[in-house]
């Protein structure tokens, strides 16, 4: 029967969302939960060695945050019992077989009753091991769709992806699949097995030699993004991400399935309540640099757009998305959210932005006094970027280093900190490269499409929206984002 509202869609259901201790998992939960208490339970799969483990994670992760201080409010005393019938925390892990779930009469609730599983567990650094990135990203979101298929009303999956999937493609990106075997650079052989094996072998190496910790996992973070690069994607979470959409549409059979592409995303639009973050995302490092005055320059085209979403949009459009598709087999959907299309911003609004604001609400250093920010010098090439680093640091090094010869070693913890620091810079740079002159716009066709097929049904769009039209971005930063990342994050 087809719904006429998205509440009713949410009431009493089973939904298993895995990575719950993330910031997006948690704004999703809290979601569900504060508009349709009547849902029968979120199970939330948490990585932890056992139940205890994962309720005190529950506890001081999830529903201790700020985030949930509006449905505490709207249940008042009540709070603590409804947490506990309708929340089940599962200690699991999705780079294991039947996600590591070892309470047998757990899982067999879980199998009986789930109705929806959202996959948001994932490792977003542009810099992990391969192995861990391998096992998280892309085998990861084969066994969630293994354990899916043993739900036996299971009506869909939604994997949660990233936009970025697409690389370092210019112009407008489409909502288009990636299907097994697919690479970038049109490079032929491309086998998630084999991947697995590379890894494997290479592991086995390092431990014969007697490797140490730290060199088996630069090795691991080495080869992550050689073999990104090897078949075309800038690093190893967009390659990783990509590999597990490929394993979804590969093997998914009759279940229903959902791939959520969002772009980069910020705090809350409006719900809970606006601003809220949680943790350093993509180009909030930047503003933490510039806010603290770190940051004497920046390297990337300063009319570039960037296409950026507020994280309440994606859950909101996770749930809609997922009602529709609902018991409905077939090719997946993919959903591109974001606003390069229609609402774009550039880098040059964000760094004007970024000024006013700190230069009204400085920061306060650890002396007590403001941090005064001036424009921050872009440098507009990367060519340009190596003669300010030559003249800058890397001619006083030199300098450093012939003083430290002269003087028997005297400067020798000064020459090797500062080598250290530009040789770090210099990795961060390369890994973020493609990203700092990116040329591409995410179509969002299909999501526009679902917003309109939401409207046209007469669903609570007021409640589950995710238009980017709605946001005006320079007012969003200077007076929700930026005061509340100095609020959550800003340490």
């Amino acid at each position: 029967m087809e719904l006429d509202s998205i509440l009713k869609f949410l009431e009493n259901k089973a939904i298993l969302v895995t990575g719950g201790a993330g910031f997006l998992a948690k704004i999703f939960a809290e979601k569900v939960l504060r508009s349709q208490p009547n849902v029968k339970k979120v199970y939330l799969l948490l990585r932890a060695a056992d139940n205890k483990s994962a309720s005190l994670r529950l506890q001081n992760e999830v529903i201790g945050k700020d985030l949930f201080k509006v449905v505490k409010q709207k249940m008042g005393a009540n709070f603590n019992t409804f947490i506990q019938e309708k929340v089940t925390v599962v200690a699991g892990d999705i780079t294991c077989a039947d996600l590591a779930i070892n309470e047998s009469k757990l899982k067999e609730e879980l199998w009986r009753d789930i109705d929806v599983i959202v996959n948001l567990a994932a490792t977003t650094n542009f810099d992990e091991r391969y192995d861990a990135s391998l096992y998280l990203n892309t085998f990861g979101a084969k066994h969630v769709l293994d354990f899916a298929k043993k739900c036996k009303h299971l009506g869909v999956l939604v994997q949660v992806s990233t936009a970025y999937v697409s690389g370092e493609t210019a112009g407008l990106v489409k909502e288009s699949p990636y299907f097994m075997g697919d690479t970038l650079n049109g490079r032929p052989g491309l086998d998630i097995e084999a991947e697995k094996k590379l890894v494997e072998d290479r592991l086995a190496e390092l431990q014969a030699e007697g490797a140490t910790a730290d060199t088996i996992k630069l090795s691991m973070r080495d080869m992550g993004l050689e073999r990104a690069r090897h078949w075309g994607w800038p690093n190893v979470y967009v390659f990783t991400k990509a590999l597990g959409e490929m394993v979804l549409l590969h093997e998914k059979g009759d279940i229903p399935v959902v791939i959520i592409r969002p772009t980069i995303v910020t705090s809350t639009y409006k719900e809970p309540f606006p601003g809220w973050v949680e943790g350093i995302r993509t180009i909030d490092s930047l503003a933490v640099a510039y806010g603290k005055g770190r940051l004497p320059c920046f390297v990337g085209d300063p009319n570039s757009i960037v296409d950026v979403i507020p994280a309440d949009m994606v859950a909101n459009s996770i749930i809609v998305a997922a009602m529709i598709h609902a018991n409905q087999p077939g090719n997946p959907r993919i959903y591109q959210v974001g606003s390069s299309v229609r609402n774009p911003t550039s880098l040059t609004t964000l760094h004007e932005v970024a000024y006013q604001y700190f230069r009204r609400h400085p920061w306060i250093n650890k002396d007590g006094k403001p941090v005064i920010v001036s424009h921050v010098r872009v440098l507009g090439s990367m060519a340009s970027f190596k003669r300010y680093l030559t003249l800058h640091y890397l001619l006083p090094l030199k300098a450093l280093e012939i003083a430290n010869i002269a003087f028997c070693q005297s400067f020798k913890g000064t020459f090797l900190e500062l080598s250290r620091k530009i040789n770090h810079v210099m990795r961060l740079i390369e890994i973020y490269r493609p990203y700092l002159f990116f040329k591409g716009l995410y179509d969002d066709s299909n999501t526009e499409k679902l917003r309109m097929a939401a409207k046209d049904r007469g669903l609570e769009t007021d409640i589950f929206y995710f238009d980017p039209k709605a946001v005006n971005w320079e007012d969003y930063f200077m007076n929700t984002h930026l005061p509340c990342l100095v609020k959550y994050v800003f340490k």
